[in-house]
């Protein structure tokens, strides 16, 4: 039996051990069995000064560590179609945060690509009809570590730097710019 094109399929063992689905529209990389997506992976993120991201008036920064915080439940669908999409930058995503239900989205504001936080349904967005890329963003994996380039802003990443600090878009990486996170999706 084939697949339904209209809907996008994953492979339930996440081919190639990467915590993204990796499936393109029905088509599995490693030809296991078809899964619908009807609900988003959860995890949490930290960078690599073990700083985790945390919801703070409606914008999320990242704070050190500690037995006394809780950090965000972070969301991820992948792009239903990421073929129309430019290839090789890494696999298309929706990220947001689980309660409140928000998305990350990049817009320009006066001039400079900016990460924001909107009240968005992450399934709704991966379920529209075309790929809606200010709240899309490249995921590329390089052993254990993350990068996530937005794909409305091709060279712009989610950085954090300081301590209580709001996450941000750069196109420095480098220097206080951290750009590489540990992202860990629950099983």
């Amino acid at each position: 039996m084939s697949p339904d094109p209209s809907v996008s399929y994953c492979c339930p063992r996440r081919c190639g051990d990467n915590p993204i689905m990796t499936c393109i529209r029905g088509v599995p990389f490693c030809g296991e069995p078809y899964t619908a997506v009807n609900k988003p992976q959860t995890g949490e993120v930290s960078d690599l000064n073990q700083q985790v991201w945390i919801l703070q008036d409606q914008t999320i920064v990242t704070v050190p560590r500690t037995d006394s915080v809780t950090p965000v439940t972070v969301t991820v669908v992948p792009c239903k179609y990421p073929e129309y999409l430019e290839q090789g930058r890494g696999i298309p995503i929706y990220m947001g945060i689980e309660n409140p239900e928000m998305c990350l989205s990049c817009e320009d504001i006066g001039g400079q690509p900016t990460l924001q936080l909107k009240e968005e349904e992450i399934l709704d967005l991966y379920n529209e009809v075309a790929p809606v890329e200010p709240f899309l963003f490249y995921h590329s994996k390089d052993g254990r570590t993350s990068t996530f380039e937005s794909v409305a802003f091709p060279g712009w990443f989610i950085a954090s730097s300081e301590i209580r600090h709001p996450l941000y878009l750069t196109s420095d990486l480098g220097g206080k710019n951290n750009v590489n996170f540990n992202l860990s999706i629950n099983a």
